[in-house]
Protein backbone atom coordinates (compact mmCIF):
# COMPACT_ATOMS: atom_id res chain seq x y z
CA UNK A 1 0.00 0.00 0.00
CA UNK A 2 1.72 3.52 -0.52
CA UNK A 3 2.07 5.93 1.99
CA UNK A 4 0.57 9.08 1.51
CA UNK A 5 1.85 11.65 -0.64
CA UNK A 6 3.32 14.55 1.16
CA UNK A 7 2.40 18.29 1.36
CA UNK A 8 4.09 21.66 2.21
CA UNK A 9 3.51 22.53 5.85
CA UNK A 10 2.27 26.24 4.79
CA UNK A 11 1.09 28.21 1.76
CA UNK A 12 4.13 30.49 2.82
CA UNK A 13 6.29 27.18 2.35
CA UNK A 14 5.56 26.23 -1.16
CA UNK A 15 5.80 30.64 -2.34
CA UNK A 16 8.98 30.52 -0.90
CA UNK A 17 10.42 27.12 -2.72
CA UNK A 18 8.60 28.23 -5.71
CA UNK A 19 9.85 31.30 -5.44
CA UNK A 20 13.58 30.17 -4.34
CA UNK A 21 13.16 27.70 -7.72
CA UNK A 22 13.00 30.61 -10.18
CA UNK A 23 15.48 32.70 -8.54
CA UNK A 24 18.89 31.45 -9.50
CA UNK A 25 21.50 32.32 -11.40
CA UNK A 26 20.27 33.80 -14.28
CA UNK A 27 18.54 36.16 -11.97
CA UNK A 28 21.61 37.52 -10.59
CA UNK A 29 23.83 37.73 -13.32
CA UNK A 30 22.22 36.65 -16.69
CA UNK A 31 19.10 39.58 -16.28
CA UNK A 32 21.76 42.12 -15.48
CA UNK A 33 24.05 40.79 -19.51
CA UNK A 34 20.74 40.85 -21.01
CA UNK A 35 19.54 44.47 -20.02
CA UNK A 36 23.78 45.76 -20.61
CA UNK A 37 23.55 43.96 -23.76
CA UNK A 38 20.02 45.31 -24.67
CA UNK A 39 19.62 49.06 -23.97
CA UNK A 40 19.67 49.40 -19.95
CA UNK A 41 16.36 50.31 -18.91
CA UNK A 42 14.69 49.60 -22.42
CA UNK A 43 14.77 45.58 -21.93
CA UNK A 44 12.52 46.22 -18.95
CA UNK A 45 9.54 46.88 -21.81
CA UNK A 46 9.75 43.43 -23.65
CA UNK A 47 10.95 41.61 -20.64
CA UNK A 48 7.80 43.20 -18.68
CA UNK A 49 5.53 42.39 -21.79
CA UNK A 50 6.70 38.31 -21.49
CA UNK A 51 5.86 38.35 -17.66
CA UNK A 52 2.17 39.36 -18.41
CA UNK A 53 2.06 37.67 -22.07
CA UNK A 54 3.60 34.40 -20.96
CA UNK A 55 5.22 34.12 -17.62
CA UNK A 56 2.31 34.72 -15.31
CA UNK A 57 -0.30 32.78 -17.62
CA UNK A 58 1.75 29.42 -18.08
CA UNK A 59 3.22 29.59 -14.42
CA UNK A 60 -1.00 29.05 -14.05
CA UNK A 61 -1.43 26.47 -16.15
CA UNK A 62 1.27 24.72 -14.65
CA UNK A 63 0.19 24.75 -11.12
CA UNK A 64 -3.33 23.98 -12.31
CA UNK A 65 -2.28 21.30 -13.78
CA UNK A 66 0.00 19.88 -11.46
CA UNK A 67 -2.98 20.61 -8.65
CA UNK A 68 -5.57 19.24 -10.44
CA UNK A 69 -3.52 15.56 -11.28
CA UNK A 70 -1.67 15.56 -7.73
CA UNK A 71 1.36 14.29 -10.29
CA UNK A 72 4.40 15.63 -11.55
CA UNK A 73 4.88 16.41 -15.34
CA UNK A 74 4.89 13.41 -16.70
CA UNK A 75 2.17 11.51 -14.92
CA UNK A 76 -0.19 14.51 -14.88
CA UNK A 77 0.02 15.07 -18.74
CA UNK A 78 -0.73 11.21 -18.77
CA UNK A 79 -3.58 11.79 -16.59
CA UNK A 80 -5.16 14.09 -18.87
CA UNK A 81 -4.37 13.28 -22.47
CA UNK A 82 -3.01 9.91 -22.63
CA UNK A 83 0.61 8.79 -24.14
CA UNK A 84 0.91 12.15 -26.10
CA UNK A 85 0.83 14.02 -22.61
CA UNK A 86 3.31 11.74 -20.94
CA UNK A 87 5.83 11.71 -24.31
CA UNK A 88 5.78 15.38 -24.05
CA UNK A 89 6.21 15.29 -20.22
CA UNK A 90 9.00 13.05 -20.73
CA UNK A 91 11.16 15.41 -23.32
CA UNK A 92 10.45 18.41 -20.12
CA UNK A 93 11.56 15.88 -17.74
CA UNK A 94 15.04 14.86 -19.41
CA UNK A 95 15.81 18.15 -20.69
CA UNK A 96 15.69 19.34 -17.19
CA UNK A 97 17.84 16.52 -16.42
CA UNK A 98 20.69 17.59 -18.45
CA UNK A 99 20.78 21.25 -17.70
CA UNK A 100 20.52 19.96 -13.69
CA UNK A 101 23.98 17.93 -14.75
CA UNK A 102 25.56 21.24 -16.03
CA UNK A 103 24.09 23.06 -13.72
CA UNK A 104 25.66 21.79 -10.85
CA UNK A 105 29.03 21.24 -12.78
CA UNK A 106 28.63 25.49 -13.06
CA UNK A 107 27.39 25.44 -8.75
CA UNK A 108 30.86 23.23 -8.40
CA UNK A 109 33.22 26.04 -9.60
CA UNK A 110 31.01 28.94 -7.81
CA UNK A 111 31.79 26.82 -4.81
CA UNK A 112 35.71 26.35 -6.56
CA UNK A 113 35.48 30.20 -6.45
CA UNK A 114 33.72 30.53 -2.85
CA UNK A 115 36.63 28.10 -1.09
CA UNK A 116 38.74 30.61 -3.50
CA UNK A 117 37.45 33.76 -1.45
CA UNK A 118 38.59 32.30 1.97
CA UNK A 119 41.79 32.45 0.60
CA UNK A 120 44.18 34.40 -2.44
CA UNK A 121 41.37 35.22 -4.51
CA UNK A 122 41.50 38.68 -3.92
CA UNK A 123 45.42 39.09 -3.53
CA UNK A 124 46.81 39.56 -7.27
CA UNK A 125 50.40 38.74 -6.70
CA UNK A 126 49.41 35.55 -4.97
CA UNK A 127 47.79 34.18 -8.57
CA UNK A 128 50.06 33.21 -11.22
CA UNK A 129 48.16 33.00 -14.92
CA UNK A 130 46.84 30.27 -16.41
CA UNK A 131 49.52 28.24 -17.67
CA UNK A 132 47.99 27.60 -21.03
CA UNK A 133 47.16 31.09 -21.73
CA UNK A 134 49.09 33.86 -23.64
CA UNK A 135 48.62 37.58 -22.73
CA UNK A 136 47.90 38.88 -19.38
CA UNK A 137 44.89 37.35 -17.66
CA UNK A 138 42.67 39.77 -14.37
CA UNK A 139 43.20 37.72 -10.91
CA UNK A 140 39.86 36.27 -10.87
CA UNK A 141 40.16 34.70 -14.44
CA UNK A 142 43.40 33.51 -13.98
CA UNK A 143 41.97 31.74 -10.65
CA UNK A 144 39.29 30.44 -12.36
CA UNK A 145 41.13 28.68 -15.37
CA UNK A 146 43.54 27.29 -12.96
CA UNK A 147 41.23 26.15 -10.80
CA UNK A 148 38.59 24.26 -13.75
CA UNK A 149 42.21 23.16 -15.71
CA UNK A 150 42.71 20.86 -12.51
CA UNK A 151 40.65 18.17 -11.07
CA UNK A 152 39.21 20.19 -7.82
CA UNK A 153 35.83 20.64 -9.33
CA UNK A 154 35.30 16.67 -9.49
CA UNK A 155 35.29 17.09 -5.92
CA UNK A 156 33.00 20.58 -5.79
CA UNK A 157 30.23 18.61 -7.86
CA UNK A 158 30.00 16.00 -5.86
CA UNK A 159 30.01 17.85 -2.50
CA UNK A 160 27.36 20.04 -4.53
CA UNK A 161 25.35 16.51 -5.34
CA UNK A 162 25.61 15.45 -2.04
CA UNK A 163 24.00 18.68 -0.87
CA UNK A 164 21.40 18.48 -2.87
CA UNK A 165 20.08 14.86 -2.02
CA UNK A 166 20.34 15.44 1.70
CA UNK A 167 17.87 18.89 0.83
CA UNK A 168 15.70 16.51 -0.66
CA UNK A 169 15.64 13.50 1.02
CA UNK A 170 12.08 13.96 2.64
CA UNK A 171 10.31 16.15 -0.04
CA UNK A 172 8.77 18.50 0.57
CA UNK A 173 9.20 18.92 4.32
CA UNK A 174 13.08 19.00 3.89
CA UNK A 175 12.93 21.69 1.01
CA UNK A 176 10.57 23.75 3.04
CA UNK A 177 12.83 23.92 6.01
CA UNK A 178 15.97 24.73 3.81
CA UNK A 179 14.09 27.15 1.50
CA UNK A 180 12.74 28.98 4.65
CA UNK A 181 16.22 30.08 5.43
CA UNK A 182 17.70 30.77 2.11
CA UNK A 183 15.19 32.78 0.45
CA UNK A 184 15.11 35.14 3.20
CA UNK A 185 18.85 35.34 3.17
CA UNK A 186 19.26 35.77 -0.03
CA UNK A 187 17.41 38.85 -0.05
CA UNK A 188 19.58 40.00 2.85
CA UNK A 189 22.67 39.56 1.47
CA UNK A 190 21.69 41.43 -2.26
CA UNK A 191 20.47 43.98 -0.33
CA UNK A 192 23.89 44.54 1.44
CA UNK A 193 25.72 44.35 -2.02
CA UNK A 194 23.37 47.05 -3.54
CA UNK A 195 24.03 49.48 -0.42
CA UNK A 196 27.42 48.76 -0.70
CA UNK A 197 27.28 49.38 -4.62
CA UNK A 198 25.61 52.63 -4.94
CA UNK A 199 27.89 53.79 -2.29
CA UNK A 200 31.34 53.49 -4.43
CA UNK A 201 32.28 56.85 -6.64
CA UNK A 202 30.43 56.19 -9.97
CA UNK A 203 28.37 53.39 -8.73
CA UNK A 204 24.90 55.71 -8.93
CA UNK A 205 25.79 55.70 -12.65
CA UNK A 206 25.53 52.15 -13.10
CA UNK A 207 21.71 52.39 -11.55
CA UNK A 208 21.22 55.81 -13.48
CA UNK A 209 22.25 53.75 -17.03
CA UNK A 210 19.95 50.89 -15.68
CA UNK A 211 16.64 52.74 -15.39
CA UNK A 212 17.75 55.34 -18.76
CA UNK A 213 16.57 53.27 -21.89
CA UNK A 214 17.76 53.38 -25.07
CA UNK A 215 14.42 53.11 -26.94
CA UNK A 216 16.35 52.85 -30.28
CA UNK A 217 17.22 49.12 -29.81
CA UNK A 218 13.23 47.92 -29.33
CA UNK A 219 13.21 47.30 -33.32
CA UNK A 220 15.49 44.49 -32.90
CA UNK A 221 14.23 41.30 -32.67
CA UNK A 222 16.97 39.85 -30.50
CA UNK A 223 15.81 42.15 -27.63
CA UNK A 224 11.89 40.46 -27.67
CA UNK A 225 13.64 36.81 -28.55
CA UNK A 226 16.07 37.37 -25.13
CA UNK A 227 13.03 38.58 -23.11
CA UNK A 228 10.76 35.86 -23.52
CA UNK A 229 13.70 33.26 -24.00
CA UNK A 230 14.93 34.42 -20.31
CA UNK A 231 11.12 34.26 -18.65
CA UNK A 232 10.78 30.56 -19.46
CA UNK A 233 14.09 30.27 -17.71
CA UNK A 234 13.55 32.91 -15.08
CA UNK A 235 10.63 31.21 -14.03
CA UNK A 236 11.71 27.64 -14.35
CA UNK A 237 8.83 27.32 -16.59
CA UNK A 238 9.29 23.94 -19.21
CA UNK A 239 11.03 22.47 -16.34
CA UNK A 240 8.34 20.27 -14.58
CA UNK A 241 9.06 22.03 -11.57
CA UNK A 242 6.12 23.67 -10.70
CA UNK A 243 3.63 21.24 -11.54
CA UNK A 244 5.96 18.66 -9.49
CA UNK A 245 5.24 21.40 -6.11
CA UNK A 246 1.75 22.17 -7.35
CA UNK A 247 1.27 18.78 -7.07
CA UNK A 248 2.27 18.76 -2.94
CA UNK A 249 -0.20 21.41 -2.73
CA UNK A 250 -4.01 20.78 -1.23
CA UNK A 251 -7.06 20.44 -3.75
CA UNK A 252 -8.23 24.21 -2.69
CA UNK A 253 -5.62 26.93 -3.79
CA UNK A 254 -5.96 30.32 -5.71
CA UNK A 255 -3.37 29.71 -8.97
CA UNK A 256 -3.67 32.54 -9.94
CA UNK A 257 -2.87 34.56 -6.70
CA UNK A 258 0.29 32.26 -6.02
CA UNK A 259 1.81 32.17 -9.65
CA UNK A 260 1.17 36.08 -10.18
CA UNK A 261 3.01 36.51 -6.54
CA UNK A 262 6.17 34.00 -7.45
CA UNK A 263 6.45 36.26 -10.83
CA UNK A 264 6.34 38.77 -8.80
CA UNK A 265 8.86 38.28 -6.17
CA UNK A 266 11.36 36.50 -9.10
CA UNK A 267 11.47 39.35 -11.33
CA UNK A 268 11.41 41.84 -8.10
CA UNK A 269 15.06 39.89 -7.12
CA UNK A 270 16.23 40.41 -10.45
CA UNK A 271 15.28 44.11 -10.52
CA UNK A 272 17.49 44.55 -7.46
CA UNK A 273 20.50 42.18 -8.39
CA UNK A 274 20.25 44.58 -11.76
CA UNK A 275 20.78 47.38 -9.18
CA UNK A 276 23.57 45.69 -7.21
CA UNK A 277 25.59 44.47 -10.93
CA UNK A 278 25.26 47.54 -12.72
CA UNK A 279 26.52 49.97 -9.65
CA UNK A 280 29.92 47.50 -9.12
CA UNK A 281 30.22 47.10 -13.18
CA UNK A 282 29.55 51.19 -13.89
CA UNK A 283 32.09 52.12 -10.42
CA UNK A 284 34.72 50.41 -11.92
CA UNK A 285 34.17 50.91 -15.26
CA UNK A 286 33.99 47.47 -16.35
CA UNK A 287 32.05 46.24 -19.75
CA UNK A 288 30.16 43.05 -19.77
CA UNK A 289 30.10 40.26 -22.16
CA UNK A 290 26.51 39.20 -22.53
CA UNK A 291 27.10 36.08 -20.96
CA UNK A 292 26.34 35.00 -17.55
CA UNK A 293 29.22 32.70 -17.01
CA UNK A 294 31.20 35.60 -17.66
CA UNK A 295 29.35 37.63 -15.44
CA UNK A 296 29.86 35.38 -12.17
CA UNK A 297 33.34 34.23 -12.86
CA UNK A 298 35.33 37.25 -14.29
CA UNK A 299 32.94 40.95 -14.75
CA UNK A 300 31.74 40.95 -11.01
CA UNK A 301 34.58 39.80 -9.18
CA UNK A 302 36.97 41.64 -11.05
CA UNK A 303 35.06 44.85 -9.81
CA UNK A 304 34.62 43.15 -5.80
CA UNK A 305 38.15 43.00 -6.24
CA UNK A 306 38.88 46.80 -6.83
CA UNK A 307 36.72 47.53 -3.83
CA UNK A 308 38.60 49.63 -1.32
CA UNK A 309 38.20 47.94 1.57
CA UNK A 310 36.96 44.65 2.47
CA UNK A 311 37.22 42.93 -0.69
CA UNK A 312 37.54 39.79 0.56
CA UNK A 313 34.53 40.10 2.39
CA UNK A 314 32.02 41.61 -0.53
CA UNK A 315 33.37 38.49 -2.70
CA UNK A 316 32.80 35.94 0.25
CA UNK A 317 29.16 37.56 0.27
CA UNK A 318 28.91 37.34 -3.32
CA UNK A 319 29.80 33.28 -3.65
CA UNK A 320 27.45 32.39 -0.73
CA UNK A 321 24.57 34.37 -2.60
CA UNK A 322 25.33 32.92 -5.61
CA UNK A 323 25.86 28.60 -4.01
CA UNK A 324 22.59 29.54 -2.21
CA UNK A 325 20.82 30.80 -5.28
CA UNK A 326 21.82 27.89 -6.99
CA UNK A 327 21.16 25.73 -4.41
CA UNK A 328 17.25 26.44 -4.53
CA UNK A 329 17.59 26.14 -8.31
CA UNK A 330 19.02 22.63 -8.08
CA UNK A 331 16.90 21.49 -5.80
CA UNK A 332 13.77 22.01 -7.53
CA UNK A 333 15.00 20.31 -10.85
CA UNK A 334 15.98 17.44 -9.14
CA UNK A 335 12.79 17.13 -6.93
CA UNK A 336 10.88 17.48 -10.25
CA UNK A 337 12.57 14.88 -11.90
CA UNK A 338 12.55 12.55 -8.48
CA UNK A 339 9.00 12.98 -8.18
CA UNK A 340 8.45 12.44 -11.78
CA UNK A 341 9.90 8.58 -11.50
CA UNK A 342 8.57 8.40 -8.00
CA UNK A 343 5.05 8.88 -9.41
CA UNK A 344 5.11 6.48 -12.56
CA UNK A 345 6.92 3.51 -11.17
CA UNK A 346 6.15 3.49 -7.13
CA UNK A 347 9.66 3.13 -6.48
CA UNK A 348 10.55 4.62 -3.00
CA UNK A 349 12.47 8.05 -2.24
CA UNK A 350 15.53 6.59 -1.12
CA UNK A 351 16.24 4.00 -3.98
CA UNK A 352 15.15 6.97 -6.68
CA UNK A 353 18.00 9.29 -5.10
CA UNK A 354 20.62 6.56 -5.17
CA UNK A 355 19.66 6.14 -9.02
CA UNK A 356 19.81 9.89 -9.36
CA UNK A 357 22.72 11.09 -7.34
CA UNK A 358 25.00 8.26 -9.57
CA UNK A 359 23.63 9.28 -13.04
CA UNK A 360 23.50 12.96 -12.08
CA UNK A 361 27.28 12.94 -10.81
CA UNK A 362 28.51 11.19 -14.14
CA UNK A 363 27.29 13.06 -16.13
CA UNK A 364 28.17 16.57 -14.08
CA UNK A 365 31.26 15.23 -13.84
CA UNK A 366 31.61 15.22 -17.39
CA UNK A 367 30.94 18.88 -17.44
CA UNK A 368 34.23 19.69 -15.37
CA UNK A 369 37.05 17.52 -17.72
CA UNK A 370 39.72 19.28 -16.81
CA UNK A 371 41.08 18.36 -20.19
CA UNK A 372 42.57 21.89 -21.94
CA UNK A 373 41.60 21.81 -25.33
CA UNK A 374 41.60 26.09 -25.75
CA UNK A 375 45.28 26.93 -24.71
CA UNK A 376 44.72 30.27 -26.37
CA UNK A 377 40.98 30.98 -24.08
CA UNK A 378 39.57 31.87 -27.79
CA UNK A 379 36.41 30.27 -26.92
CA UNK A 380 36.00 27.95 -23.30
CA UNK A 381 39.72 26.80 -22.05
CA UNK A 382 38.73 23.10 -21.09
CA UNK A 383 36.79 20.32 -22.51
CA UNK A 384 34.19 20.61 -19.59
CA UNK A 385 33.79 23.62 -20.15
CA UNK A 386 33.19 23.49 -24.23
CA UNK A 387 30.90 21.01 -23.64
CA UNK A 388 28.60 22.89 -20.99
CA UNK A 389 28.59 26.22 -23.57
CA UNK A 390 27.15 23.35 -26.03
CA UNK A 391 24.94 21.24 -24.31
CA UNK A 392 22.94 24.22 -22.94
CA UNK A 393 22.29 26.13 -26.27
CA UNK A 394 20.50 22.94 -27.18
CA UNK A 395 18.76 21.99 -24.04
CA UNK A 396 18.34 26.18 -23.07
CA UNK A 397 18.00 27.97 -26.08
CA UNK A 398 15.44 25.07 -27.31
CA UNK A 399 14.93 22.81 -25.24
CA UNK A 400 12.95 25.12 -22.68
CA UNK A 401 10.44 26.42 -25.78
CA UNK A 402 9.81 23.17 -26.93
CA UNK A 403 8.79 21.88 -23.79
CA UNK A 404 6.72 24.85 -23.14
CA UNK A 405 4.89 24.76 -26.71
CA UNK A 406 3.96 21.36 -26.18
CA UNK A 407 2.74 21.96 -22.78
CA UNK A 408 0.57 24.90 -24.31
CA UNK A 409 -0.79 22.87 -27.22
CA UNK A 410 -1.62 19.77 -24.81
CA UNK A 411 -3.62 21.93 -22.54
CA UNK A 412 -5.02 24.28 -25.04
CA UNK A 413 -6.33 21.86 -27.86
CA UNK A 414 -5.93 18.59 -26.80
CA UNK A 415 -7.39 18.45 -23.56
CA UNK A 416 -10.57 20.28 -22.70
CA UNK A 417 -9.04 23.35 -21.45
CA UNK A 418 -12.81 24.28 -19.86
CA UNK A 419 -12.58 21.82 -17.26
CA UNK A 420 -9.13 23.37 -16.44
CA UNK A 421 -9.95 26.42 -16.45
CA UNK A 422 -12.81 25.65 -14.37
CA UNK A 423 -10.87 24.09 -11.85
CA UNK A 424 -8.33 26.70 -11.51
CA UNK A 425 -11.48 29.61 -11.19
CA UNK A 426 -13.05 27.30 -8.09
CA UNK A 427 -10.26 29.14 -5.98
CA UNK A 428 -9.51 32.07 -7.72
CA UNK A 429 -10.16 35.69 -6.51
CA UNK A 430 -9.66 36.81 -10.18
CA UNK A 431 -11.46 34.68 -12.71
CA UNK A 432 -10.18 33.60 -16.02
CA UNK A 433 -12.30 33.77 -18.83
CA UNK A 434 -12.61 33.81 -22.77
CA UNK A 435 -10.30 36.10 -23.15
CA UNK A 436 -7.35 33.90 -21.01
CA UNK A 437 -8.65 30.92 -23.11
CA UNK A 438 -7.64 32.77 -26.26
CA UNK A 439 -4.37 34.02 -24.88
CA UNK A 440 -3.03 30.26 -24.70
CA UNK A 441 -4.38 29.28 -27.63
CA UNK A 442 -3.69 31.58 -30.27
CA UNK A 443 -1.54 33.96 -29.04
CA UNK A 444 0.86 31.96 -27.14
CA UNK A 445 2.15 29.79 -29.69
CA UNK A 446 2.46 31.91 -32.47
CA UNK A 447 5.19 33.79 -29.79
CA UNK A 448 6.40 30.72 -29.70
CA UNK A 449 6.85 29.02 -32.47
CA UNK A 450 8.31 32.40 -34.20
CA UNK A 451 11.14 33.22 -31.43
CA UNK A 452 11.81 29.21 -32.14
CA UNK A 453 11.81 29.95 -36.04
CA UNK A 454 13.76 32.62 -35.69
CA UNK A 455 16.17 30.89 -33.69
CA UNK A 456 16.31 27.87 -36.63
CA UNK A 457 16.77 30.52 -39.30
CA UNK A 458 20.02 32.31 -37.54
CA UNK A 459 21.36 29.06 -36.71
CA UNK A 460 21.21 27.68 -40.50
CA UNK A 461 22.55 30.88 -41.42
CA UNK A 462 25.56 30.39 -38.87
CA UNK A 463 26.13 26.83 -38.86
CA UNK A 464 25.64 24.26 -36.34
CA UNK A 465 26.44 26.52 -32.98
CA UNK A 466 29.72 25.91 -32.21
CA UNK A 467 31.40 24.95 -35.54
CA UNK A 468 33.82 27.53 -34.70
CA UNK A 469 35.17 26.59 -31.27
CA UNK A 470 38.25 25.96 -30.10
CA UNK A 471 37.85 22.06 -29.65
CA UNK A 472 41.47 20.28 -29.62
CA UNK A 473 41.57 17.07 -30.70
CA UNK A 474 37.64 16.42 -30.01
CA UNK A 475 36.79 17.38 -33.82
CA UNK A 476 33.21 17.47 -34.60
CA UNK A 477 32.15 17.63 -30.79
CA UNK A 478 29.36 20.37 -31.28
CA UNK A 479 27.51 17.74 -33.97
CA UNK A 480 27.72 15.05 -30.66
CA UNK A 481 26.62 17.99 -28.48
CA UNK A 482 23.36 18.26 -30.70
CA UNK A 483 23.07 14.78 -31.11
CA UNK A 484 23.31 14.23 -27.14
CA UNK A 485 20.87 15.97 -26.58
CA UNK A 486 18.45 14.66 -28.62
CA UNK A 487 19.56 11.40 -27.77
CA UNK A 488 19.26 11.87 -24.23
CA UNK A 489 15.83 14.17 -24.37
CA UNK A 490 14.05 12.42 -26.93
CA UNK A 491 15.12 9.14 -26.49
CA UNK A 492 14.60 8.80 -22.64
CA UNK A 493 11.44 10.22 -23.29
CA UNK A 494 10.47 7.45 -26.01
CA UNK A 495 11.90 5.22 -23.28
CA UNK A 496 10.16 6.20 -20.03
CA UNK A 497 7.54 6.97 -21.88
CA UNK A 498 7.15 3.03 -23.25
CA UNK A 499 7.85 1.44 -19.95
CA UNK A 500 4.74 -0.38 -18.42
CA UNK A 501 3.19 1.99 -15.20
CA UNK A 502 2.29 1.28 -11.96
CA UNK A 503 -1.21 1.02 -11.42
CA UNK A 504 -1.32 3.28 -8.21
CA UNK A 505 1.89 5.18 -7.88
CA UNK A 506 2.23 7.40 -5.25
CA UNK A 507 5.06 9.08 -3.82
CA UNK A 508 6.85 6.86 -0.45
CA UNK A 509 8.13 10.34 0.88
Amino acid sequence: MSEVRGSWGSKLGFILAASGSAIGLGNIVFFSSNAYKYGGGAFYVPYLAALFLIGIPVMILELGTGRLGRRSMPNAMFQLVGKRGELAGWFGAFNATLITMYYVAILGWILGMWVGSLGNLWQASAIENFGFASGELSNSMSYFFNMISSADPMIYVTLIWVANILIIIRGAKSIEAVVKVFVPLMWVMMIVLIIRGITLPGGLQGIFFLFTPDFSVMGDVGVWKGAFSQMFFTLSLGFGIMMAYASYLPRKNDDVLSATTISLLNCSFEYIAGLAIFSLLFAFAIAPKASSLSMIFFVVPEGIAAVPILAGTFGFLFFTLLLMAGLTSSVSLVEAVVLSMIDKFGIPRVKVLVGIFCVGLVGSLMFVLPIVVDPGLNNNGTLGFSLVDLFDHWAFGYGLLLCGLLEIIILGWLYDFDKLLDFINRDARVQLGAKFKFLVRYILPVVIISILTLSVIEEFQGGLYGNAMETGGFKGLHVIAFLGWIFFSVGGAILFTALKRQPDAEELS
